[in-house]
C-alpha cells in the first residue's frame, strides 16, 4: 500500500488571500492540518525546512506538538539543511521528539537547497574546515548525527563526577530511530552515496541534473541506483524510498478558481540553471481527480517509491488542503496500488 504524506514548506505573508499572515498562524495551523490529515487517513505530516525566510524553521517543537495531538501518523522533515546544525544537539532534540511520537518520527536531512541567506550556516557559527566545501561540512555533521543518534560515545566522561572517563552518549536515546533517517538526494550520484550510508531515499521535485529524459523517468533511474547500491551494501533491512509531488485536484469552484488556469501550463516539467547546475523540475498535476489517477498512475517513480509527499498550498488554510487531501486518498490513491 503506497503511503501518503502532505509536505508543508509553512510560507506565511500577510498578502491578499493567504490565510497566514504570521509564524504563529503556519505553526498552528500546520499543527491543525496534520490532526485533520490523520483523520482523513494520510500517513505522514512533513515539514520543509529553511532559515532566514517567512517558512518553517527548526522543526522539532512543532513536530513534537503534532506527536501531542495525533497518535498514528507519522512526523517528518523534508529536508533539514545540516549545514546549519550541532548534530549533537539535533541528535538530543530528534531523540526527545521521536520519544514522544512514540517512535513516528521520519527524519529527513540533506546538504541544503539554494537558500535567502548569502553562507547563513556561517551566521549560526559553521564554517566549513581548510580544503572543505560547504557540502562536506553538512556530511560531517550528518556522520556525527547519525553516530550520536546510535549511541556512540561522543564526549569523554568526568572521573570526578562518573568514576570513569569512558565516552559518554547523548541522552535519551530512541531505539530504532537510527532506520528512519532519510537523505534528500538531487541527483543519481547521491542517490547512491545514501545507500552506500544506509540511509533511505527522498527525492523532491528537483533533480540538479538532466538527461534530456522526462522526470519521472530520470526519477525511476534515481531510484533504481539506490536499490542496486543498497543491495551490494548489504544492508538487512528494507530501505524506504519517497518522492513529491504537486498534485492539485480540481473538487469545485475554489479549487477551480487558484488553479485550472495553471493545469496546462505547468502539466510539463520545466529545465534551468539552479545554483549553477542544468537542472530538471518536475510537472504539477492539476485537474479532474480520475484523470490526475490515469496520469500518475503512469509516472515511473511514483510507482517505484512506496511514500509519497504530496506539497500542500499552505498559505490557502487548514479546511481548503484538508479537502485537497481527502480528495486525493479517496479518488486517487486508490489507482496508484
Amino acid at each position: 500500500m503506497k503511503r501518503i504524506g502532505f509536505l508543508s514548506f509553512g510560507h506565511w505573508q500577510a498578502v491578499p488571500g493567504s490565510l497566514v499572515h504570521t509564524g504563529q498562524d503556519a505553526l498552528l495551523q500546520t499543527v491543525d492540518l496534520a490532526v485533520a490529515a490523520e483523520e482523513l487517513g494520510v500517513d505522514g505530516a512533513y515539514v520543509r525546512v529553511h532559515h532566514f525566510a517567512r517558512q518553517l524553521a527548526s522543526p522539532y517543537p512543532l513536530l513534537a506538538a503534532i506527536a501531542a495531538r495525533t497518535s498514528r501518523i507519522e512526523i517528518g522533515t523534508g529536508v533539514i539543511d545540516m549545514r546549519y546544525e550541532n548534530p549533537l544537539y539535533a541528535a538530543e532534540e530528534a531523540a526527545i521528539t521521536d520519544l514522544i511520537s512514540n517512535g513516528r518520527l521520519q527524519l529527513g536531512i540533506s546538504r541544503g537547497s539554494p537558500e535567502t541567506a548569502l553562507n547563513g550556516y556561517e551566521s549560526f557559527g559553521y564554517l566549513p574546515a581548510d580544503g572543505e566545501t560547504d557540502a562536506d561540512m553538512a556530511r560531517t555533521h550528518t556522520e556525527v548525527f547519525r553516530a550520536a543518534i546510535a549511541g556512540a560515545g561522543v564526549a569523554l566522561g568526568n572521573p570526578k563526577m562518573t568514576g570513569s572517563s569512558a565516552p559518554l552518549s547523548i541522552q535519551p536515546q530512541s531505539p530504532g530511530l537510527s532506520d528512519r533517517i532519510w537523505w534528500g538526494s538531487g541527483t543519481r550520484a547521491t542517490a547512491e552515496w545514501t545507500a552506500e550510508q544506509g540511509m533511505n531515499l527522498m527525492s523532491s521535485t528537483l533533480l540538479t541534473e538532466d538527461t534530456g529524459v522526462p522526470f519521472d523517468q530520470l526519477q525511476a533511474e534515481q531510484i533504481a541506483l539506490f536499490r542496486s547500491a543498497w543491495a551490494e551494501a548489504g544492508w538487512e533491512r528494507e530501505p524506504r524510498v519517497s518522492v513529491s509531488r504537486s498534485i492539485l485536484p480540481i473538487i469545485d469552484d475554489e479549487t477551480r478558481h487558484y488553479f485550472g488556469v495553471r493545469a496546462q501550463a505547468d502539466a510539463k516539467d520545466q529545465v534551468g540553471m539552479l545554483d549553477g547546475a542544468l537542472s530538471r523540475f518536475g510537472r504539477s498535476y492539476i485537474g479532474e481527480p480520475d484523470a490526475i489517477a490515469a496520469e500518475l498512475a503512469q509516472d515511473a517513480a511514483v510507482a517505484a517509491a512506496d511514500t509519497v509527499l504530496v506539497t500542500v498550498p499552505n498559505q490557502l488554510g487548514v479546511d481548503f488542503n484538508a479537502r485537497i487531501l481527502g480528495s486525493i486518498m479517496k479518488d486517487i490513491v486508490p489507482a496508484l496500488d
